[in-house]
């Protein structure tokens, strides 16, 4: 491996470590406002309960949903990036190997369409 290359992925390693910290730090700050909002809005009812109730259910879907989400699309973006350091790596080992693109037809093998009969 030549030297840009070791270069590039630990820019690359940087770029992934930066995202999943600023996107962690985003979700923190979600959930803290969420719960500083439904807290206010608790206090500021002076115990109805019906609506208190509905203030908790509707915060504690707020914060589980952001926090699923990020954490399924995270898992799913390492996943990704993990199997395409696999190929690439397969593609390393076999060098007369070529990357897998979608198959197009060239022009000579498109045949016209059928005329209908009159």
């Amino acid at each position: 491996m030549s030297q840009d290359q070791v270069a590039a992925i630990a820019a690359d390693a940087q770029v992934e470590k930066t995202r999943a910290r600023y996107g962690l730090f985003a979700i923190i700050a979600s959930n803290l406002a969420i719960v500083v909002v439904a807290s206010v809005g608790v206090w500021r009812l002076h115990g109805d309960k019906s609506v208190v109730v509905g203030i908790l259910t509707a915060a504690f879907t707020a914060v589980s949903s952001m926090t699923t989400a990020y954490l399924g699309i995270k898992a799913i973006s390492n996943t990704a990036k993990s199997l395409a350091q696999q190929v690439q790596q397969i593609q390393q080992v076999q060098p007369g190997s070529k990357a897998s693109t979608p198959a197009t037809p060239s022009p000579a093998s498109v045949s016209a369409p059928a005329q209908p009969a009159a």
